[in-house]
This record gives C-alpha cells, structure tokens and sequence, in this order.
C-alpha cells in the first residue's frame, strides 16, 4: 500500500497506466501538473474501510493543500487495444481530506458500474482489474479540449483540435459544440471552424464545478488563435519524442496561456484499423 509523487511513478502493474504515463511525461520536461498516486493496494484498502488508509491518504492531501483533480488510473486502462475514456470517473476541483477521499471512492466505484463492466468484456479487458488513483493540482482552464494526432473520422496524418472555454469537461461530457480546427504536420491551417460554445465548466471556489452561461459575443467566437494552434501543436512534437508516432489523443488546458498536457492515451477504433 504506497504512493508517490507522481514524477516518480514507472511501474504500471501497481499505479496503473495514466499514472505510469504521467510519470514518464513529467520526467521527460513535459509540462503536466504535480501531484501523487496510489497504488490500487492503497485504493483498494480505503474502499474497503481501512482506518490506516484514510489516515494515510489525509496526511498525503497536507502535501497538496490547494484544489485538486482526482483521476483513474486502472491497470490496462486506455491500452492500444481499449480507451476507457468515459467509463471511468474524473472529479475535478477537489479541495480538503473528507472530499479527496470522497472522490478516490467514487473513482473506485465508477470502475464496478454496469457499463464499465460491460465494456471491459467487450474489449476482452481484465473483469477485475486494480484501480490506481492519481491526484493532481487542477489547472483552472480558462480554454481546454482535445488534440488528436490523426483524423479520427477519416484516418489522415493531420491534427484535429477540439477546444472550448472553461475546464475540458466541456468537451468532454458533450455540453457543447467546440470549435473545430484542423491542421497538416508542418502547422498549415486547414480547417477552422466556430462551434456553439455557450456555456462552461468553472471551478467553484469551495470545491466542486458548476456550469456557468458564456457571455453572447464569445458563444460563437474562436477559441485558439494562431499562436495558440502553434503551442499545441509543438505540444504534439516533443510528445512524439516521448512516447512515439501514436496516434495519441491528447487532453490539454490552458490557463493563463501556460499549456498544460493533462492526459494522453492511444486512439483506438480508427478507420480500416
């Protein structure tokens, strides 16, 4: 039963393979925020009651005081062969010892649920597979979305962006119609389109997330500018150098114009593949 900060994390049988996949992005200089993992021993252990676990876990959230963002992290979790994006739970703006432990839980249960089970078995995943946890500082996204390395629709060579304002939620969960922009490998825009973007994901000061109205004459405006587009997809190259070719699909934020690289996983289900 350990954790560890989350640079540090190399062994995907015990954290898992977001947290394994963090670890490496940040001792590679890659611009992903701080945090820990538990191991699924550790996970498990407080799912299960354990006093010393929760004891444990509070003296941890002393370390990283501020607000938070709690993620799964399962052993085979977003493989080459599987995504399961969607399936497991993702609490963001987490604040204190009581709502940490509530959201590790919640992590831990969102892998028991009846669809997460049926896609495992459709997949032909682990049915019991351990459940890591990892816990970062949350980026308060004033812009945040998606990055694919190929067309997922069609297959091409080229990087497809998603972007919305607020916490990547947005995009994430459907609430909206993000912007849409397409781009060849040397950065040539090729596509740049408006989505319908009137709300957004904000943090809520005491903890937690709400679900604020867009002002009128941004419901419809660009997200990313040119200097914007250039910074992700510089993002794009020094991943590749990391972790290879891919296809990746990349969750990203911006706050404050810092780009910050949140998740990476393999695309999976492309066409002809």
């Amino acid at each position: 039963m350990t954790a560890v900060r989350l640079s540090s994390v190399s062994d995907e049988q015990v954290y898992g393979g977001k947290a394994m996949q963090l670890g490496a992005a940040i001792r590679a200089g890659l611009p992903v925020p701080d945090g820990f993992a538990l191991d699924t021993a550790f996970v498990d252990a407080i799912a299960s009651g354990e006093a010393g676990a929760r004891v444990k876990l509070e003296g941890l959230c002393t370390e990283f005081s501020g607000h938070m963002a709690v993620r799964s992290s399962a052993i085979g979790e977003d493989s080459a062969g599987a995504s399961f994006a969607g399936q497991h739970a993702t609490v963001l703006n987490v604040k204190g010892p009581e709502a940490i432990l509530d959201a590790v839980l919640s992590v831990w249960q969102s892998a028991r649920t009846e669809s997460a089970m049926a896609y495992r078995a459709r997949v032909g995943a682990d049915m019991t597979m351990g459940m890591g946890v990892v816990i970062q500082r949350l980026v308060d996204a004033d812009v945040a979305g998606v990055l694919f390395t190929c067309n997922p629709v069609t297959g091409h060579n080229e990087l497809v962006v998603e972007a919305a304002w607020g916490l990547g939620e947005a995009v994430v969960q459907g609430l909206v119609i993000p912007d849409t922009y397409r781009m060849d490998r040397a950065g040539y825009l090729l596509e740049s389109r408006a989505g319908y973007k009137d709300v957004m994901v904000r943090r809520v000061p005491g903890g937690k997330t709400r679900t604020e109205a867009v002002v009128a004459h941004l419901v419809e405006d660009h997200c990313l500018d040119a200097e914007r587009l250039a910074a992700l997809r510089h993002l794009v190259e020094r991943c590749e150098i990391v972790f290879g070719a891919g296809p990746h699909d990349i969750e990203w934020a911006l706050e404050r114009e810092t780009l910050y690289l949140l998740q990476l996983r393999p695309v999976t289900n492309l066409p002809g593949v």
